[in-house]
């Protein structure tokens, strides 16, 4: 037999479903871990629990439905949008994931939104400044902790810091990158003008991939610890709300 896993690292746990090379469900499984709110209004992640909760799952569902390591012929992923994870040089995690449902960051959307200016920001990237994105989360950290932004040389999101866990590639999939304020959407690079005008830099920002692109095959340590099959190939995948439309069938213009 030949399956496919899919993951999705969400903000209540993780969740896996093992699919059929033809497309029927044939078993999932989940872990959940816990939100912490150490401020009023604030919510952030362990990101070690995320990756914890991921070798659970992954090895419960081989467990559970008798599959060898050699019949998975793919990973994908889906995940939480705009919660920053923030690793050093040595890829190691500097503060806790601060989540999209966070909203410390007020003061700095309203900077955003002068710094760059509001119709340049929605050309860009075809979004308002609001709390939730990403790009307010890295003002906050360079306005309140100075010490861990010094420390920062790359931003990930929730499902390609999982990717990176699985592969040790350390990439960001385009339609999460979309979310992050950072990005050019309409052509699908990074913004240049938004992050001098924030005086941000350039090199935190991972190189991007497509979501059905192959972004990483599991190494020999994540093998280990899972259950799968080193060098199974892990693609790029989605952010939870493309992915959602995608399987409501929202794929083509005049679909809402």
């Amino acid at each position: 037999m030949a399956f496919l896993i899919g993951l999705d690292i969400g903000t209540s746990g993780v969740k896996a479903l093992l699919v059929s090379i033809d497309g029927n469900i044939a078993g999932s499984a989940s872990v959940e871990y816990p939100i912490y709110s150490p401020r009023p209004g604030w919510t952030e992640q362990d990101p070690e629990d995320m990756w914890q909760g991921t070798i659970k799952v992954l090895s419960d569902l081989l467990t559970k439905y008798n599959i060898k390591a050699k019949e998975i012929k793919g990973i994908g992923l889906s995940g939480q949008m705009h919660s920053s994870i923030f690793l050093d040089s040595n890829g190691k995690v500097i503060r806790p994931a601060i989540l999209w449902n966070d909203n410390r960051t007020t003061k700095q959307c309203h900077r955003i939104e002068s710094l760059v200016g509001r119709d340049l920001l929605l050309k860009e990237a075809c979004n308002p400044a609001l709390e939730g994105f990403t790009a307010p989360k890295v003002l906050w950290l360079r306005d309140n902790e100075p010490d861990n932004f010094a420390k920062v040389r790359w931003l990930l999101l929730v499902k390609d810091y999982i990717r990176y866990r699985l592969t040790g590639e350390i990439k960001m999939e385009i339609s999460d990158a979309a979310g992050t304020l950072l990005l050019n959407v309409k052509k699908r690079q990074w913004s240049d003008v938004i992050m001098k005008k924030l005086e941000l830099p350039l090199e935190i920002l991972p190189d991007l991939v497509d979501s059905t692109e192959i972004a990483g095959k599991v190494t020999k340590e994540a093998a280990k610890l899972t259950g799968l099959a080193a060098g199974t190939p892990v693609v790029g995948g989605g952010a939870d709300n493309a992915c959602g439309a995608v399987g409501a069938g929202i794929v083509e213009s005049d679909r809402a």
